[in-house]
């Protein structure tokens, strides 16, 4: 859930801010049964889950599939089935074997569509009898600027000014990965287009983190930088599956770097998708650096498109900050970046896969003060009105969720940032309902009397 704002604050690798580790996390593994009594309790009809792809496959396609890996996705899947509640499901979201990374450094080579293509196969196989909702890749632009040009996440690949990691190629690498990401959807599409949706009913998708960039002034500069920002962070990914090429403004900046697509991968390309998952919590400001100077900083450079990002102008932040220095509260972004796809995409069905508000436990936070969390629901109220003019405004929006159910372990924030709508005792697992859970059957009556979109539903 990380932004692409001042990130580099926290991309120093294996650095987790309270030296936690996600190991046990809130160990749904064991309690997702009572888990999916709380998401009843809420009057959900869906659930979005991610598959550990490393579960299924602990040394992808060169060893045995894991029984275990399956049974429990089976017995979640059956679980939530018996309650009404329909099961989503990503592939992957940020793991994977880390033998496909031993043998042949994971998403720099082209292996990993043979890789990623031989896990949905199975999961397709496994699940799609009762799976109708599938997403092969979960934030495929976080990952490549986190794993590739910042060095944050694994396998901390990085070069100078971006990171200081020990190996990496910041202005080349995540060219690489992110071409062979979007070919990796592309195989996955094709598998179940050609195997499995025919019998199975279902349809399939992939989710991009989105920004709304706000030109941080009226100048005709400004507002193409903020297209640039677009194009290198969304429609990087979106504008090959659809239109089976990168965007104008990145071949004109970045051409001669992007890799090249072949006859057969644009065959592929054209299986697209049905749908598109949309995570989005905030946005951000943009100036160009082409026509006037920059100082150094998120998105200033060539790679990144000349388009320097800023959530506050002239010391004035973009909607309200929180506590987390990245999130700021701003609703009209969401039905802005809404109107944006609906138009550049032919208004492609979308969901929101991820909306939600996040804060930091401070030293002083009682338990208290984390289960009256109003804040939250002022957040989810103001983005969820936003949501609803965008579909009246004709946007094709199927469903809405919620991140997330629980309090979890946060990438780098470890424990120290707080999501849910329950709060988690770290120490006892203990779930408690807070004023945003007990409020969700409001916020859903409000949508339904809207008679806009039929799917409300939890992330986790």
């Amino acid at each position: 859930m990380f932004l692409l704002i001042h990130l580099k604050a926290l991309c120093v690798a294996g650095n987790i801010d309270d030296g936690s580790s996600g190991d046990v996390a809130v160990d749904h593994y064991h309690r997702y049964l009572e888990d999916i009594d709380l998401m009843e309790s809420l009057g959900v009809n869906s659930y979005r889950f991610s598959i550990s792809w490393a579960r299924i496959l602990p040394k992808g396609r060169f060893g045995d599939v894991n029984s275990e890996g399956i049974n429990h996705y089976n017995k979640l899947i059956d679980a939530l089935l018996l309650k009404g509640i329909q099961p989503f499901v990503t592939l992957t979201q940020f793991d994977s074997p880390q033998e496909i990374e031993d043998k042949y450094g994971a998403w720099l080579s082209p292996e990993s569509q043979e890789d990623f293509g031989y896990f949905a196969d199975i999961c397709f196989k496994s699940f799609g009898d009762r799976v109708k909702y599938w997403f092969t890749i979960n934030e495929p632009n976080m990952q490549v600027t986190l794993s590739y040009r910042l060095g944050c996440h694994p396998p901390a690949h990085c070069s100078q000014p971006f990171g200081n990691c020990s190996q990496g190629n910041s202005e080349e690498e995540p060219f690489i990965a992110a071409h062979n990401l979007i070919l990796s959807h592309a195989t996955a599409v094709d598998i179940y287009r050609t195997k499995y949706q025919k019998d199975q009913g279902g349809s399939i998708g992939i989710i991009l983190n989105t920004l709304w960039f706000e030109p941080i002034s009226s100048s005709t500069a400004d507002k193409l930088a903020a297209e640039r920002a677009q194009s290198f962070y969304m429609n990087w990914f979106l504008d090959p599956i659809i239109y089976g090429k990168y965007p104008a403004e990145m071949m004109n900046i970045v051409g001669s770097t992007l890799p090249k697509f072949s006859s057969r991968d644009k065959e592929k390309l054209k299986q697209g998708l049905d749908f598109i998952g949309i995570n989005h919590y905030t946005s951000t400001y943009v100036q160009d650096c082409i026509f006037s100077a920059c100082k150094p900083g998120p998105g200033a450079s060539k790679t990144e498109g000349f388009c320097l990002q800023n959530s506050q102008k002239h010391g004035v932040p973009l909607g309200e900050p929180t506590t987390l220095f990245w999130l700021n509260v701003y609703p009209q972004g969401m039905w802005k970046i809404i109107k944006y796809i609906k138009e550049r995409y032919k208004n492609t069905p979308m969901f929101i896969t991820e909306n939600g508000y996040g804060e930091i436990c401070m030293p002083n936070s009682s338990t208290e003060d984390l289960l009256n969390d109003v804040k939250r629901v002022e957040y989810m109220a103001s983005y969820l009105d936003a949501l609803i003019t965008a579909v009246r405004d004709g946007a094709d929006v199927r469903g809405y969720f919620v991140w997330s159910l629980l309090d979890s372990f946060e990438w780098t924030y470890g424990y120290t940032a707080r999501f849910g709508l329950h709060h988690v005792d770290f120490a006892t697992l203990k779930r408690t309902p807070k004023l945003s859970a007990t409020c969700m059957d409001c916020l859903w009556k409000h949508i339904k009397n809207q008679r806009l979109f039929k799917v409300k539903t939890i992330a986790g």
